[in-house]
């Protein structure tokens, strides 16, 4: 296990290389500097006790000046400021949300999806929004998030058959970061991932605190889809050290075969180093 958590290490403290958009880095809003604590990071501004009083102001005061980037973590808009986002005209063109902890639950992701303001969105944090089976259906099958490259639904109401039916969109087909920690997650769920057509783009999963077993991480790590995962995080999981181990020894053989093998056709393995 040690040698699996010198990479995730590296991976919790990495931070991630997308490009900003207009002066608004999306990325940021994933985690903290405090790794999963969720404390103060560059777009956490502390929880209030409510909504704001002038949600429009609010909204427009935390929208990048270009209006590619809005940053509502914490606000606690719920439903109504949602609404409020979906008519909004100088979000038409809004690239990257961040909208951890606004208490938007699937009703909010409805509404994200019927509004024409969202239609370019890349980067997508819904952290802690208490989003179900309902809203994860219209994230695979909305129209609006067919362009998504980074998706953060860490911490609400996700099992196995919610990460079934995500996995299972074209949606998702352009993704390089997916983000569901926290969650209900076993091998089920695990052995979806590793084995949907639509995550070859994928680049950093993050799986931190949820129920998967060995199993499930031997899938993903033998997966034949996942051959760009550089970064993967399962802490906290239902994974004992010396099987961890025994199984990192093990991929970290299988990296080398294939690099030592000159026929291109032996394919890749997701986190192999170079």
């Amino acid at each position: 296990m040690k040698h699996l958590l010198k990479i995730i290490t590296l991976i919790v403290t990495t931070i991630f290389l997308a490009q900003s958009v207009s002066g608004y880095d999306p990325s940021k809003h994933q985690k903290g500097k405090g790794g999963k604590s969720g404390g103060k990071g560059h777009h956490s501004y502390g929880r209030h006790k409510g909504p704001p009083a002038d949600i429009p102001a609010h909204i427009k005061e935390r929208t990048s000046p270009d209006g590619k980037g809005i940053n509502l973590n914490n606000s606690q808009i719920g439903v109504k400021g949602m609404a409020i986002m979906a008519k909004t005209p100088e979000l038409k063109n809004v690239v990257s949300m961040a909208l951890k902890g606004n208490k938007l639950g699937d009703e909010g992701v409805r509404i994200m999806t019927q509004s024409s303001n969202f239609k370019n969105l890349e980067f997508l944090s819904l952290w802690d929004n208490g989003i179900s089976s309902s809203g994860v259906k219209m994230l695979a099958r909305g129209a609006n998030f067919n362009n998504l490259k980074e998706l953060n639904l860490m911490k609400n109401n996700i099992g196995d058959d919610e990460v079934i039916l995500l996995v299972d969109s074209s949606n998702l087909s352009h993704l390089t970061s997916l983000d569901l920690s926290v969650n209900k997650i076993s091998d089920k769920g695990a052995l979806a991932i590793a084995t949907s057509p639509y995550l070859s783009n994928l680049k950093s999963l993050d799986l931190f605190n949820n129920q998967i077993s060995l199993k499930g991480l031997k899938a993903i790590l033998q997966s034949k889809t996942l051959i760009n995962l550089e970064e993967l995080d399962v802490v906290k999981n239902k994974i004992d050290d010396k099987s961890a181990d025994k199984l990192w020894k093990s991929h970290m053989d299988s990296c080398r075969a294939l690099r030592e093998n000159s026929n291109p056709n032996k394919g890749r393995l997701p986190i192999c180093p170079n």
